[in-house]
């Protein structure tokens, strides 16, 4: 399963970039296809899969875990724009796309490849609760700090929870859907579930640029390895810590690990917050976490 979803993955990586540079579609295909994974793809997958999940205490421990990260984030972004002397645009750009990871789009169709569908409920809290929700507070407060606009209110940033639509499908899964729904009904939610990797990868594909500025390589450097490496790497003692094991020990690390979140990336570039640094940290981070998921993977299953 995990070797044909990375071949998959790297093939539509691939025939992205091809049909980018031959034109094949138009310029908003990226935003076209993500609308689809964002309306239709992801609302699907939480219907289908929070249902299955039983709700123990020790979950929480996946809901506080991207908080607790955050946290870590803002430290460490400190400390490296003063060793690296990075301008205010570069340390907002850092704080979204280190602290926001894409644990939907790529986070559900990575879990399910490694782990199996089992641990996507996992998935689904670790997203829904966590990232979420920090993207809707504290991503429209970094936006608001270090694009110069006036900070976001509470007003502003439940209004924007409220109009995200996998919110809406949570909130069915949780009070009204049924952990076995007619089988018409689980085989149409699957089928869309299933759709959220092709198009997700094939959007990246369109969008990717590998090259970059020389003065934007030290904060790249730096993102990529509090991203990929130094968060996951705190994420594991933190499961322990709040008692996770199995599966959602292992969710918790791997959702820990997914490269910077697409729609983070995408805020800063709207905004003029080193945009050439956001999408680097979206395509190199999504390139090179197709190794380092699996290695976070093995760290786990050999401390566990």
């Amino acid at each position: 399963m995990a070797v044909d979803a990375f071949a998959l993955m790297l093939l539509l990586l691939g025939l992205g970039m091809l049909f980018a540079r031959l034109r094949v579609f138009a310029s908003n295909a990226p935003e076209t296809l993500n609308k689809v994974v964002l309306y239709l793809c992801l609302p699907a997958a939480v219907l289908l899969y929070v249902p299955r999940l039983q709700f123990q205490l020790h979950l929480l421990g996946l809901v506080l875990t991207p908080w607790l990260l955050m946290l870590a984030t803002l430290a460490l972004v400190a400390l490296g724009g003063r060793l690296l002397r990075l301008d205010r645009a570069r340390q907002g750009v850092l704080l979204l796309c280190v602290a926001l990871g894409n644990t939907s789009f790529i986070g559900y169709p990575m879990v399910r490849a490694l782990l199996g569908e089992d641990a996507l409920p996992y998935a689904v809290v670790y997203d829904q609760f966590g990232t979420f929700v920090l993207l809707s507070t504290f991503g429209l407060y970094v936006l608001a700090s270090y694009g110069g606009n006036s900070r976001p209110g509470l007003r502003q940033m439940l209004a924007r929870i409220v109009r995200f639509p996998p919110v809406w499908a949570l909130l069915f899964a949780l009070l009204l859907m049924p952990a076995q729904p007619p089988h018409w009904i689980a085989a149409a939610l699957q089928t869309l579930a299933d759709a959220m990797l092709p198009l997700v990868m094939l959007a990246v594909g369109l969008t990717i640029e590998l090259k970059l500025p020389r003065e934007e390589l030290p904060a790249l450097g730096y993102g990529l390895l509090l991203k990929l490496l130094v968060l996951p790497a705190l994420a594991l003692p933190l499961g322990w810590a709040f008692g996770l094991d199995g599966a959602a020990l292992q969710v918790n690390v791997l959702e820990s690990a997914m490269p910077s979140m697409i729609t983070a990336a995408a805020l800063a570039m709207m905004q003029g917050l080193a945009p050439r640094l956001a999408a680097a940290l979206v395509a190199y981070g999504i390139v090179l976490s197709l190794a380092t998921l699996p290695g976070w993977l093995w760290v786990v299953s050999r401390l566990s």
